[in-house]
């Protein structure tokens, strides 16, 4: 997402906030400080750097500088920019994963976003489609 694009969230949760508990928004959001709890917006998530989400995430489009504990369902585009950190299941059509992010957790980019990951098994034992 554009360096405009990021300038211009709507609601900005600024570096020496903390907000325990759930979050809803039709707008985009910034975060510079730290989120414990659920997140959901039908817009962008910008999580810049020295942010920190410990939740699940559902949004439209998430980019990633700073650092987030928990699952994202993003709809449109899930991005992780050189420093962001994200240790959880990721659920997006979209994924990029720049030099210098990390990464850990499992991507699917099958399903729609939303829906939980599915599948406990390890990639190799689950079954293949049928092929005619």
């Amino acid at each position: 997402m554009a360096e405009n694009q990021r300038s211009s969230a709507q609601t900005v949760i600024g570096s020496t906030v903390t907000i325990n508990g759930e979050f809803k928004s039709e707008e985009d959001v910034s975060i510079l400080g730290k989120v414990q709890g659920r997140i959901e917006t039908s817009a962008d998530l910008f999580v810049e750097d020295g942010g920190t989400i410990e939740s699940e995430v559902t949004t439209r489009n998430i980019d990633v500088r700073g650092t987030i504990i928990g699952n994202i369902s993003a709809s449109d585009r899930f991005e992780i920019h050189p420093g962001g950190s994200v240790t959880g299941d990721v659920r997006a059509p979209r994924v990029v994963l720049a030099d210098g992010g990390k990464y850990k957790g499992r991507i699917d980019m099958d399903g729609a976003a939303g829906g939980k990951l599915s599948g406990n098994e390890p990639p190799e034992r689950r079954k293949s489609p049928a092929r005619s």
